[in-house]
C-alpha cells in the first residue's frame, strides 16, 4: 500500500494528505487533490481530479481527468469515471444561514451517492445525490442522472433516462 508521505514525495504536483488511504499500485497524475478519502488497488486518478473526505474509490477503477468526486460517494470496484464527471452531495446548496451568516458543516447533511461495480459514468455527466447507479450500468456522455439507474441499463439525456439495457455479452468485455 503506497502511503499518503510516499505519494507526496513525487512532489509539489500532487496534494495528498495524510489521512488518504492509497491501496497498492495506485497510480496519481500530477495536480490530483486527495484529502480523508480512501482508493483501492490498480486504480489510476487522472490529472486535476479532486477526491474529498469520506469517499471512497474500489480497486481497479479509472478516475479520468478533471472529475469531482465529493464527500459522501462511493465508488465500488472496477468503475469507469470519464472526463469532467461532477458529483453532487447537497440537494439544496446555501452559501448562508437565513441570517445571513456563512454555513459552515454543522448545517448541511452529506447525501450519499453509490457507483455499483463496473458502472460507466461519460465524460462531462453530472450525478445528483442520494443516487444509485447499478452494476454494469452505462452513463452516456453530458447526461444528468436524477434518479437511481438499475443494473445494466444504458442512459443518457438530461435527465437521464433508460435507452436500453445491456445484453449480458456486453457485459464481458
Amino acid at each position: 500500500m503506497m502511503s499518503a508521505m510516499e505519494a507526496q514525495d513525487r512532489g509539489p504536483l500532487i496534494c495528498v494528505s495524510p489521512n488518504v488511504q492509497l491501496g497498492q499500485n495506485v497510480k496519481l497524475a500530477n495536480f490530483v487533490n486527495l484529502y480523508g478519502c480512501a482508493v483501492g488497488d490498480n486504480t489510476k486518478v487522472g490529472a486535476f481530479v479532486e477526491i474529498q473526505k469520506n469517499s471512497t474509490v474500489g480497486k481497479n477503477c479509472k478516475i479520468s481527468s478533471h472529475s469531482f468526486i465529493c464527500e459522501g460517494v462511493t465508488i465500488e470496484d472496477g468503475v469507469f469515471i470519464g472526463h469532467g464527471v461532477m458529483f453532487i452531495n447537497d440537494s439544496f446548496p446555501r452559501a448562508t444561514k437565513v441570517d445571513g451568516q456563512l454555513q459552515t458543516e454543522a448545517d448541511w447533511k452529506v447525501e450519499r451517492t453509490v457507483i455499483k461495480q463496473r458502472a460507466s459514468i461519460g465524460s462531462g455527466a453530472t450525478i445528483l445525490s442520494n443516487i444509485s447507479v447499478g452494476e454494469n450500468a452505462l452513463v452516456g456522455a453530458g447526461s444528468v442522472v436524477t434518479k437511481d439507474v438499475p443494473a445494466n441499463a444504458v442512459v443518457a439525456g438530461n435527465p437521464a433516462r433508460i435507452l436500453r439495457y445491456l445484453k449480458s455479452e456486453d457485459n464481458e468485455r
